[in-house]
């Protein structure tokens, strides 16, 4: 299952043809984010924090954030203080995008119980349309008012066989760090509420914006929805060698042929070591992360240059532009023109060749 479904691909509530970033300026992207009693404070600050470090190039801001109650009333945190929310439920009703993050006091929702009826009713006001997010177990709100039924969802790996027997109409993945299903988000936990802002925002707005973002809140500015949440050994024991300068180089030479041997004799490993090694440490395999790398850098080329397509395959790594297209379809179900018209400004974009 893929992780993510771009613009382009489905009917989405805010496309980027209308961001102020590329084309023009515009009012903010309202942000409603739902504080329910038990919040965790770490998942309910990632909002404000990385969407309020999003503005443009002129330094206006992308979206506005609002945190509100379902009753407006304030609520006790997990960690024992008490949350003044700025705005009660009809903040959701005004909301462009509503993200909720994780309670901590709601059990039976892991027993696939309802929700309390004032947050049933909270959640009514959101208009049809709106775009629909959540953080860690905020997932367990959404499945629990039926609006991830049918549809691609994560939570935090180690809740997942909870949840699938809580709420089974839902295809829960836990092996990825989110799942972007156009109008309906969810992400893994803790962090990757972090990744999927990010994610966001580079949606809205395009890799420049997100990267100020990320550049502001110092974060990582990408980590793919697909990486695994759960890795093995992400901190390797002092004694044993890791591939971490071997990565690092290869992101230096993706344009290049980079051979599994190539990169082992880099690690200075046995193929066989290196290949358990980078899957230790990554939770993919070398051939995979190599793929997502030189997408990655294939849709920086195609948002920042007008450089042709086949350019663009050259110095991703991909060889062509036919294994260029095809990798994006297979990744993103758009190709690598279409995602330039998505994506760049209208004096970028380049007739596929």
């Amino acid at each position: 299952m893929s992780s993510t479904r771009w613009p382009g691909t489905d009917t989405q509530p805010h496309r980027i043809d209308d961001a102020p970033e590329l084309h023009r300026i515009a009012v903010p992207h309202r942000i409603a984010v739902l504080a329910l009693p038990g919040v965790p404070p770490f998942e309910l600050g990632i909002p404000s924090r990385v969407f309020g470090s999003a503005l443009d190039q002129g330094g206006r801001p992308l979206y506005e954030v609002t945190v509100c109650t379902a009753d407006g009333a304030p609520v006790l945190s997990d960690a024992g203080f008490t949350v003044q929310p700025a705005a009660g439920p009809e903040a959701l009703a005004a909301a462009d995008t509503v993200i909720v993050p994780p309670t901590h006091a709601m059990p039976e929702l892991g027993r696939g119980g309802p929700l309390p009826s004032g947050v049933t009713a909270a959640i009514a006001r959101i208009r049809p349309g709106t775009r629909l997010v959540s953080i860690c177990t905020g997932s367990y709100v959404l499945a629990a008012a039926g609006l991830l039924d049918g549809r691609p969802a994560t939570t935090h790996w180690n809740l997942a066989p909870e949840f699938r027997r809580a709420y089974p109409r839902v295809k829960v993945d836990e092996e990825v760090l989110f799942v972007d299903d156009g109008d309906v988000l969810t992400s893994a936990g803790v962090a990757a509420g972090v990744d999927l802002c990010l994610h966001m925002i580079r949606r809205d707005h395009g890799a420049a914006a997100a990267n100020r973002a990320a550049r502001m809140c110092v974060v990582p500015p990408w980590r793919d929805g697909g990486q695994a949440q759960y890795i093995d050994r992400p901190v390797p024991e002092p004694t044993v060698a890791t591939t971490t300068a071997t990565r690092a180089w290869a992101l230096e030479h993706l344009g290049e042929p980079l051979s599994l041997n190539r990169l082992a004799e880099h690690a200075r490993m046995s193929l066989r070591s290196f290949t358990r090694r980078f899957r230790d440490e990554v939770g993919m395999t070398p051939v995979q992360w190599l793929t997502a790398q030189r997408l990655e850098l294939a849709k920086q080329l195609l948002e920042t240059t007008d450089l042709s397509i086949d350019l663009v395959a050259h110095r991703s790594g991909f060889g062509s532009a036919n294994s260029l297209r095809a990798h994006m379809r297979a990744a993103f179900g758009v190709s690598p023109a279409a995602y330039r018209r998505t994506f760049s400004p209208h004096d970028l974009v380049a007739a596929e060749a």
